[in-house]
């Protein structure tokens, strides 16, 4: 085993490798692109301009953007929760790369986070207006790097590297190897959620007896988020004070607001921008300015309102140099008031929730926790895990190391160990000591289920009873057709000639023929009556994504996107393009067996799997999965099906 000071510097390394990667990749594609390349991409919207102006919660200004000429926004990669740069770049020089446009070219940049997207509108909280406002000119946004992360995956890396806190000396041992984990004879469990099935009940008990670590391995449609908030309302029955994260805003979303159902006092920390509508009452940000300290800051929120409104109207610099210092001094204010009020919030709450970058908050600095649990464990680099870890005494870490891990930029980041997540390799370690399974599965058709779970769970999954043998056809208003009638088909277009393609600048694939037939499958669905928003179509490819929702523009509410955008989601339907098609056998990334896991679990009634055997059945994993559709009667010819010419 390696030893920890090894560990820490080569992890230290790796970080940052991975932080120059992504920061070179961002520069060379804003130097070579034009602004329509990087649009194509997902990484920019340009042709916007501002049409709302409004105030946030803490005292945060709200921009919404629009198209110019009103149309709907393009498909992008930019979410809410992403860091963006607001400029305005001269019509002419929006052909240029961004690297080469002359200063004089772009206005003030603006830089914000995305509070909110609509299919039409993008909004944007940012902290402050530029000094002379913001005109009326045409915008684009970029989407850029976050060095914040990178800076708190150092830190923490160096809090490492020594036995503070104190609290969590015996769990750092333990993980880094240092002494075996210890766990206490399991005590029998009295469910506060009753609806928990016997597996979730024992990895709860197993959890909860760890002394140090335990892990909760949950394949897809199991139940795991379920399962850890029963573990996160018995900690806390216990009166133990609970941090509770996972590596995305949407993940601990999700988890905050299972736990507010169940009546836990819970606190979600993090930028209010960044958080689901669902949870903005759970906010830091709303129970500060609910608190009885801070009931004055509302007066105060009312006439920072108003000064907005007179600044968007001032055409006067004077003017509006005075409303800008206006607005100044009322957030500090604001924020002076609000400070005393946080610390009884914190205080209160039985549960703290924030992304594992966000534990690194310096409102939480100095707060230790009973109880530290990272959902979602196997998607966080290692070093973003030990945020959260680092302030417990114990972690609970839940997952499946059998789905997408981590996407890493430098390759010689992820060939030294950086894909590792810390879920991984304590799985790898000893997965029978530190961890339970959850083996019921709620989700998917038992023919569906039935390849991931011998090929990736040792064949100990189960189908609940409710979903085992469910189909499209029992839905309401959905007629019985052999699509409707069939939970999973391979739609093999061997011989129809569907070549892939290159995108003219990048390196992404699509096939045109395949989305074709995708797109009619998809459409035989929806005449049948398939709700378009039961519908997820799904593909590895950005490029092909691009082509298909151009392609099924008309049915707005099928979901499009890439594997990677559809983990943790699931539909009644799933449709996946796989694109490769070409004589030499290259399927590209399609080679990693967790991403075709991903994508084929995600749906619920019915899976149609579109490709071409001859070229993707290479990789070992997809022609077992293929003899497996062959072996159960699900194998179609995209021929037979009418899908074999375009």
């Amino acid at each position: 085993m390696e030893r920890p000071e090894h560990f820490i510097a080569r992890m230290r390394r790796l970080v940052a490798l991975e932080r120059d990667a992504e920061i070179e990749e961002t520069a060379r594609l804003l130097a070579s692109l034009p602004a329509s390349a990087l649009e194509a991409r997902g990484l920019c919207i340009g042709r916007l301009r501002v049409v709302e102006e409004d105030a946030g919660l803490g005292g945060r200004i709200l921009l919404a953007f629009e198209r110019t000429r009103g149309e709907l926004l393009p498909p992008t990669r930019i979410q809410p929760g992403d860091i963006v740069r607001a400029t305005q770049p001269e019509t002419k020089s929006e052909r240029q790369p961004a690297g080469r446009r002359r200063a004089e070219d772009a206005g003030p940049p603006l830089s914000g986070i995305v509070y909110k997207k609509t299919a039409a509108r993008v909004t944007v909280a940012v902290d402050d207006l530029p000094e002379d406002g913001l005109g009326d000119g045409v915008f684009r946004l970029d989407r850029v790097a976050n060095d914040i992360t990178y800076r708190r995956m150092r830190e923490v890396l160096d809090r490492l590297d020594s036995d503070r806190p104190a609290a969590a000396a015996a769990l750092r041992r333990a993980i880094l190897g240092e002494r075996e984990p210890r766990y206490d004879p399991p005590r029998a469990l009295k469910p506060l959620d009753p609806g928990l099935n016997r597996s979730q009940i024992e990895a709860v008990e197993h959890a909860l007896s760890a002394r140090e670590v335990a892990l909760i391995h949950g394949p897809p449609g199991t139940g795991k988020t379920t399962t850890v908030a029963e573990a996160i309302r018995q900690a806390a029955a216990r009166r133990e004070k609970v941090l509770a994260c996972a590596p995305s805003n949407i993940a601990t979303d999700n988890l905050a607001e299972i736990l507010a159902r169940t009546g836990l006092d819970v606190v979600r920390i993090g930028h209010p921008a960044r958080l689901l509508p669902a949870v903005i009452e759970h906010s830091l940000d709303v129970k500060v300015a609910a608190h009885p300290n801070t009931r004055v800051a509302q007066g105060l929120r009312r006439d920072l309102a108003e000064i907005l409104r007179r600044l968007a109207r001032a055409r006067d610099r004077v003017e509006r140099r005075a409303r800008r210092d206006e607005l100044r001094a009322l957030r500090r204010e604001i924020a002076a008031i609000e400070e005393t009020a946080v610390r009884a919030v914190l205080d209160g709450a039985q549960v703290v929730l924030a992304t594992c970058t966000g534990a690194a908050d310096p409102l939480l600095e100095e707060r230790e926790f009973d109880l530290a649990v990272v959902d979602e464990a196997a998607q966080a680099l290692e070093p973003l895990t030990w945020i959260p870890l680092l302030k417990a005494e114990r972690a609970i870490l839940a997952g499946d190391h059998r789905q997408l891990a981590p996407t890493i930029i430098s390759r010689e980041a992820a060939r030294g160990g950086l894909d590792v997540t810390l879920f991984d390799r304590l799985m790898a370690r000893d997965g029978e000591r530190f961890g339970r399974m959850l083996t019921v599965q709620y989700r998917m058709h038992r023919a569906i289920m039935e390849f991931p779970s011998r090929r990736l769970y040792g064949g100990r999954l189960d189908a609940a009873p409710a979903v085992a043998g469910h189909l499209l056809k029992e839905l309401t208003g959905v007629e019985e057709t052999p699509a409707t009638s069939a939970p999973l088909w391979f739609i093999d277009t061997a011989g129809c000639s569907f070549d892939e393609e290159a995108e003219d600048e990048g390196e992404s694939k699509f096939n045109r023929g395949e989305a074709e037939a995708a797109a009619r499958h998809t459409e035989s669905l929806v005449a049948a009556g398939l709700a378009p928003a039961a519908i997820g179509v799904i593909t590895p490819y950005s490029a092909q994504v691009r082509f298909l929702r151009e392609r099924l523009s008309g049915l707005g509410e099928v979901e499009i996107d890439t594997v990677d955008g559809f983990q943790g989601r699931e539909k009644e339907a799933i449709v996946i393009s796989l694109v490769r098609s070409n004589p030499r056998g290259e399927v590209g990334f399609l080679s990693d067996a967790r991403r075709i896991n991903v994508a084929i679990t995600r749906a619920r009634r019915h899976l149609a799997v579109v490709g071409d055997s001859a070229t993707v059945a290479r990789d070992p994993f997809i022609w077992e999965f293929v003899s497996y559709c062959e072996t159960i009667g699900a194998y179609r010819s995209a021929w037979e099906l009418g899908l074999g010419t375009v």
